[in-house]
Formats: structure tokens, sequence, C-alpha cells
């Protein structure tokens, strides 16, 4: 044998050695995706800039329109058991809005995204949502997190569009509800203001109709996109560059943004309970003003402050400007002013901490979580359903059964027919193994009695 040659005990032990290379292509992110995620945390940079300049603007007026003592008093007498229930309100605000994603993706039995990406993406969506101008920088840090688990950037847009339609459609529909309900209030309170929350509620329905168009009829809205495009570029208004973006989004993004969400809807039940989520998790912010009126032990109606919370959201969200500075002022003081009476500057103050500036702070660790399982969520919610089904009918394991003080039934083993004199028909396993072997001692007795038989 050559020196060089291997024993093969010395092959299998360098083969033994090799380890192979697992690579995994999922959870990749396009250049696009990271770039836009980055680009909206510059607009979060200019945002803390601008917020350091309305916290100095609204200090100057507390001091010149001599407030200081009134906000100071009201301050001093704040029950913090109240405020603190009112935070823990808000969390569960966050909890609906990720378990309004999970809803949308537990029927994909082949989905990766996980319950720790889903609450990446749900806090992504509030930190940007009240760090950018008309929430602008959410979808980007939404989709390059949803990428980040897994999916196609066509699919996390999708997706997340397919969200927002439902969320936007939610404050339309809980504006209606809250209108029959306390519609009379606000035209006896305020008179012909009350047409100023009428054109916002209006406005909502106008714009989550657009979005409804654009999944329902994609074909009209690509067509007129082009044609848009078109008209833009030829006058020097988009550029090329802009241009190529542009017609890829339309052509491209529109027609998965329909597909997915027709998908979607086809599953009505989902779609409904997901609707009923997202009622109960606007509910849990627009109820906050009720917790921070209770703190400073006035009487409060919770169905007044639920309705004036939605009104004062959908004026937020008509103001182009982060968090809806100007706009969340303005309206707190119109709503809720007659319900605060000289506690409104420091019922403001805390319920702006409560609803924008501590959620910033809670989401911002949490969107780097990551989920380190590729099980999709599907496959987990039938499992655990297949557990409580078992532990609620008993039908689990038997030593589950019997530590709960119920009967453990073995199976009776299979029964086995063996030819032979002494098998017998119908026997069980043992007693034909055991009649099988004395029909062979038998035989085999036989056999020796004829060999001794003919030798004599």
């Amino acid at each position: 044998m050559a020196a060089d040659e291997k024993s093969p005990k010395e092959a299998k032990k360098a083969a033994a050695k090799k380890v192979p290379l697992k690579v995994s292509a999922v959870r990749s992110v396009s250049p696009e995706d990271s770039a836009a995620d980055k680009k909206s945390l510059g607009q979060v940079r200019k945002t803390f800039i601008f917020l350091g300049f309305v916290a100095i603007a609204y200090a100057a007026y507390l001091v010149f329109s001599g407030q200081v003592d009134e906000f100071v008093t009201s301050l001093a007498g704040v029950d913090l058991a109240w405020i603190a229930a009112g935070v823990v309100c808000f969390l569960f605000y966050y909890v609906f809005g990720v378990l309004a994603y999970a809803l949308s993706i537990i029927a994909d039995p082949d989905n990766p995204v996980g319950l720790r990406d889903l609450m990446s993406v749900e806090a992504s969506g509030v930190f940007f949502m009240r760090l950018t101008p008309n929430s602008a920088g959410a979808p980007p840090a939404q989709i390059y997190r949803l990428t980040r688990a897994g999916l196609s950037v066509g699919e996390a847009s999708a997706l997340n569009f397919t969200r927002t339609v439902l969320y936007e459609a939610g404050e339309g529909v809980f504006a209606a509800i809250m209108l029959v309900f306390c519609g009379g209030y606000f035209y006896e309170t305020f008179g012909d203001v009350t047409l100023v929350g009428l054109f916002l509620f209006g406005f909502k329905v106008v714009q989550v109709g657009a979005m409804l168009f654009l999944c329902l009829f994609p074909k009209p809205v690509v067509a007129i996109g082009n044609w848009a495009l078109r008209f833009a570029n030829r006058r020097g208004w988009l550029k090329d560059e802009k241009y190529e973006q542009w017609y890829e989004m339309v052509n491209t993004q529109v027609v998965k943004f329909s597909a997915t969400f027709k998908r979607s809807a086809k599953n009505v039940r989902e779609m409904l309970l997901t609707m009923a989520v997202t009622l109960l998790q606007l509910g849990c912010m627009y109820a906050l003003p009720w917790f921070v009126l209770r703190s400073f032990g006035e009487p409060a109606d919770f169905l007044i402050c639920l309705a004036s919370g939605s009104m004062l959201e959908l004026l937020i969200n008509a103001v182009p400007l982060p968090g809806g500075a100007g706009g969340a002022e303005v309206g707190f003081a119109i709503l809720f002013r007659g319900m605060y009476g000289v506690h409104t500057t420091a019922g403001f103050v805390i319920w702006r901490a409560v609803e924008y500036l501590l959620p910033v702070l809670i989401a911002a660790p949490c969107m780097g979580m990551r989920s380190k399982s590729d099980e999709s969520l599907n496959k987990r919610w039938r499992r655990v359903r297949k557990r409580i089904k078992g532990f609620v009918t008993g039908r689990g394991s038997g030593k589950r059964a019997a530590s709960r003080g119920g009967v453990t039934v073995k199976p009776k083993a299979k029964k086995v027919v063996v030819s032979g004199a002494g098998a017998k028909k119908g026997g069980s396993g043992v007693q034909a193994r055991i009649a099988a072997g004395k029909a062979a001692a038998a035989a085999k007795k036989e056999a020796a009695e004829k060999d001794g038989a003919a030798g004599a």
C-alpha cells in the first residue's frame, strides 16, 4: 500500500470531520429596502429637531399666558394609578396590532414570518407613524422588516398595504359608529363646528374608497397611473430615473396589491375578525383621554371621551406634520376643554406623553426583534389548537390522562392467524406464537420418531 494512501478507517474518520455548510437564503434584504429604511431614520432625526422647537414654543406659551402655576398645580394632584392604567391600555393597542398582522398571515402554512418578526413590524409602524410627516416612513420600515423575515418585496408590500387598508377602514368605521351614538352631543356642544368633524369623516371615507378601488379595479388604476407618469415626464416634472421607479411601482406592485387583497377578502371570517381586532386596537388609543381625565378626579363619560378621541385622531391624521403637531393641540383644546376645565393644559401634556412620546420609547428597542424559527404561524397554531382540543376532550397522551385521574386504555394487540395444527383461530398474538411453537415441537418429535423407526 502506498504511503499517501489512507486506510478505510482513516478515510471514514476524515470524512466525519467535514462539517456541511448550511446557507440560508430566506431572510435576505434587498438594497432598496435597506435604503428606504435608512431614509426613514433620516426623517426621524429631522423630526426630533422639529419637536424640540415645538416643545420650546409650548413652554414659552405657558410662560407668557400665565398658566405655569395652574399647570404645576394640576400636575401635583394627578392620580398616578390612572396614568398607569392608561399606559397598560395603550400596550394593548400594540398587542392588538400584532394580533391583526398575525390573523392576516395565519391561514398561509408556508409564510415564514414569525411572531417576533410581527412584533418588530408593528413596533416600526408605531415608531415611524409618530415621527414622520403623514406617517410616510412607516410603510418602508415595515416592508423592510417583512422582507428581512423572508417575504419577497412584492409579498411584503402587498401584506403591508392590505393591513393599511383595514386599519384606515377601521378608523372610518369607528368614527361612523361614534357619530351614530354621539352625533347629538357634538352638535349640541360645538354647533356648526361639528361640520369640521363631518368633513374629516368624509375625507376618511374618500381615502378608504380610493384604496379599495385600487385593490378591486387594478387595470383602470394602472392605465391612469401610466398616463399621469408620461404626462409628468414629458413636461420635465418627473426625471427619467424617478419615472422608471414609479413605472415599475404602478405596473407591478398595484397588481400584486390587488391580488393579495382579493385573496385575503375571500377569507371572510379572517377578514371580519381582523377588522374586529383593529376596532379594539383603535379603541385602546381613543380611550386614553378618559384615563387622563379620571387621573384628575373629574367625572368622565367613557363613550363621549371615546368619540372625542376618534374625532381628534382624524384631525391629527389630516395635518401633514410629524405627530399632527398643531392639529393635536388645537383639537384637544376644542374637544376636551369643556371636560378638563382648568386641567386642560396639564391634561394635554400627560395625554401627549402617553399617546405619543412613551410609545416611541417603547417601540424603539422592539424594532430589532427577529424570529429564530422558520416554522410558520399556521403550523404553530394548528399544533396549539390540537393540544387545547386534546386537553379539553381528554384525548391527550396516556401519561397526561393518568395524571388527571382518568383511565388509560391500552389498544388491543393485532390478531395473528398462524397456519398449523396448534394455532387457534382468532387467538391473541402471544397465544398464536405458543401454539405455533408447540406445533413445531410436535412435528420435530414426530420426525425424530420416524427416523428412529427407519433405522431400526
